[in-house]
């Protein structure tokens, strides 16, 4: 699997040799995007607790040393005593304690919580990237589209000049064609600022700034309709991250409550020990104590023992702890309820927008081709003077209107696509490929006013 992937992206890098395609450009965000850093890096902390958490249930052992000098006063005046040199290695090894169990168990499912959160973090990198990506040639798009609106109606605006200084036309066609000429520059301006706005977004997700982009080829770009509604709702219903990271939270609450429980249960331990003990005693003793002498003294001892610790009465804060915890389950238990319907919700929209999209990229082409007849049977009309001239521009501007809305309905189908796998869960680096594909020719993304 991992074999294919590169070849096909490896593949698709090598289709644009000029301009960066879609693959390239996410590519780039990956090794630089810094939530998908941070995420991997929250990663790689919750799985290193799990060994934190698993020290509870393993060999404790340690060694201590001391060292003091004691000086007798009263009946003891002139007594000394060196007891420093004290060594002591213990070792302790829990047996039983079910808390210690559950918290084990607690750790190593928010660990997969965080593995999910990576996951989730490299899905929503390629959703963003993606569009992103298409923003800026639905931009670009857009702009040009509202350029050359621009350039036909000031075509009309001329020809109406000419026309009004020779007295064939009113001067009232020559205002409206200049009204026309004005809104159509205001939206130029407009469509610029969207542009600048889009290429800012996508170097925002990538950390880079594009002057060239590979734009959608018209000869390979095809509609195809999803998989059924009911097959899509089926399996989001178990790769949805959002919907794996709430029913982990679910388990994690409900062993909360078996954690909280085991504060009512007893716990045992093994403990062992071994000491030595040096003792120097030296200078004058009283007659009570002439039995003593000067000299060294050694003790020591082994120990070992098991210890049990039974709770009775903690003052009620055991129950109330577990008492929290069962609500808490409650309120995760409705949680995923809602990220439940959240989900479904997303899948059947992103489904119906595909659907709509489809079914306005084949609306939008009619209506271009219709636009286009419009405008030139106008045209015929204003020149032999059945149309004014208002008829004219308005047929202008429905065209390259009607031309905006088919590029737009096909960006929306391309990011409909997307957001669709993103919603079940199922999206991948693969899908980029897919889409990468209808892309051909470069575009510059830097535009200004003429």
């Amino acid at each position: 699997m991992k074999k294919t992937l590169t070849f096909l992206i490896g593949l698709a890098l090598s289709q644009s040799v000029f301009a960066e395609n879609l693959v390239q450009v996410y590519e780039q965000a990956k090794e630089t995007n810094p939530d998908l850093r941070s995420s991997l890096a929250e990663k790689e902390k919750a799985y290193s607790a799990i060994s934190g958490s698993r020290a509870s249930l393993l060999p404790q052992v340690g060694l201590s040393a001391s060292y003091g000098v004691a000086h007798g006063r009263r009946d003891t005046s002139g007594q000394k005593n060196k007891s420093g040199n004290l060594y002591q290695v213990t070792l302790s090894q829990s047996i039983f304690d079910y808390s210690n169990w559950k918290a084990l168990d607690i750790t190593k499912k928010q660990a997969s919580i965080s593995d999910i959160a990576y996951q989730y973090q490299g899905q929503t990198l390629i959703l963003n990237t993606s569009v992103a990506y298409f923003n800026v040639l639905k931009a670009l798009d857009a702009l040009s589209y509202i350029d050359a609106q621009k350039k036909a109606i000031y075509r009309q605006l001329e020809q109406t000049r000419q026309q009004h200084q020779v007295g064939l036309v009113a001067i009232t066609d020559v205002q409206n064609a200049q009204a026309n000429y004005d809104l159509t520059v205001a939206q130029q301006v407009n469509a610029l600022n969207d542009l600048n706005n889009a290429v800012e977004d996508l170097r925002q997700v990538s950390g880079r700034f594009y002057s060239t982009l590979a734009s959608i080829n018209t000869n390979t770009f095809k509609t195809e309709a999803p998989t059924q509604i009911s097959n899509l709702l089926q399996q989001s219903q178990s790769s949805n991250l959002n919907l794996l990271t709430m029913r982990l939270n679910q388990e994690i609450a409900r062993e909360q409550i078996k954690l909280a429980q085991a504060g009512h249960m007893p716990t045992a331990s093994l403990d062992a020990s071994t000491n030595l003990n040096k003792n120097d005693n030296y200078g004058n003793y009283s007659m009570a104590n002439s039995a003593r002498r000067n000299g060294k003294t050694y003790s020591g001892d082994n120990r070992v023992g098991v210890s049990v610790n039974m709770p009775i009465f903690s003052g009620g804060a055991t129950v109330s702890k577990v008492e929290q915890a069962q609500h808490n389950f409650v309120s995760f238990s409705e949680k995923v309820e809602s990220t439940n319907r959240s989900v479904v919700n997303q899948v059947r929209s992103s489904y119906n927008n595909i659907s709509s999209s489809i079914s306005a990229i084949k609306a939008y082409q009619q209506a271009v081709v219709s636009a286009q007849s419009s405008l030139e049977a106008t045209s015929s009309g204003y020149e032999v003077g059945t149309r004014t001239i208002v008829d004219v521009l308005n047929a202008t501007t429905q065209l390259y209107s009607a031309k905006r809305d088919l590029s737009d309905s096909k960006y929306n189908y391309l990011t409909s696509l997307i957001q669709l796998k993103y919603s079940v869960g199922t999206l991948t680096a693969d899908d980029l490929v897919f889409l990468n594909n209808m892309l051909g020719k470069e575009v510059s993304t830097i535009a200004t006013i003429n």
